[in-house]
């Protein structure tokens, strides 16, 4: 079969919506992880057992469950308890929950790689907990979690494509769409690959700048 270069331009417009629908899902669900993700790891580092063996709790189950069984429950179980929400929120939530649990265990790594010295030191001279946090810890913490942090984040970007088992409009479920009536499934499952892949690299390039900067600036 030849390939047919006039399939890619009629339906490029449509895969280029699906495209946005993926952005604005991964972009929010990365938003709340980091945020949630950050506290969660200040839980399991609690000096309180309770809060700690809560947060602890959340990160072995949602590192455990596949993303997809998460979405599948939220989306198809949530309704027999009374939650009913869109498919597109669904996904927001199912994917931040999943991720908010690994980026918690990055950021708690990093967060203990800060060398125990500089923590008494803030002690010292009399720095409440949250302050020491934003001006000594996490400015330090930072060099350390960027790599494992935008690796997780362009995971998060390509498990997005998990989220069309429950008909979100994204790449993935307007590429198969377009398949199931075009046929063309080299053209078009190419080049939903190939946006995927300029996603990723885009993540990528971020890293590696981010690294470079953070590299002079310890110099």
């Amino acid at each position: 079969m030849s390939f047919d270069f006039n399939v890619i331009i009629e339906y490029l417009p449509l895969l280029l919506k699906g495209t946005l629908t993926t952005i604005s899902v991964a972009a929010l669900a990365i938003v709340l992880a980091t945020f949630f993700g950050l506290l969660v790891a200040l839980a399991r580092m609690s000096s309180n057992a309770w809060v700690r063996g809560a947060a602890f709790c959340y990160i072995w189950v949602m590192r455990g469950t596949p993303l997809l069984l998460v979405l599948y429950f939220i989306y198809f179980a949530g309704p027999g308890v009374g939650i009913r929400m869109s498919a597109f929120i669904t996904a927001v939530v199912g994917m931040t929950l999943v991720s908010t649990a690994y980026k918690a265990e990055i950021f708690r790594a990093g967060i203990q790689a800060v060398p125990k010295g500089q923590i008494d030191a803030a002690n010292a001279v009399g720095m409440s907990y949250w302050l020491q946090m934003r001006r000594v810890v996490l400015p330090q913490a930072v060099k350390i979690i960027i790599p494992p942090y935008i690796n997780n984040t362009t995971s998060m970007v390509k498990d997005s494509a998990l989220i069309s088992v429950i008909t979100v409009a994204d790449l993935m479920l307007t590429s198969t769409q377009i398949v199931s009536t075009t046929f063309r499934a080299f053209e078009i499952l190419g080049t939903a690959g190939l946006i995927y892949l300029i996603l990723t690299s885009i993540l990528m390039t971020v890293q590696l700048i981010s690294e470079r900067k953070l590299a002079v600036s310890t110099r």
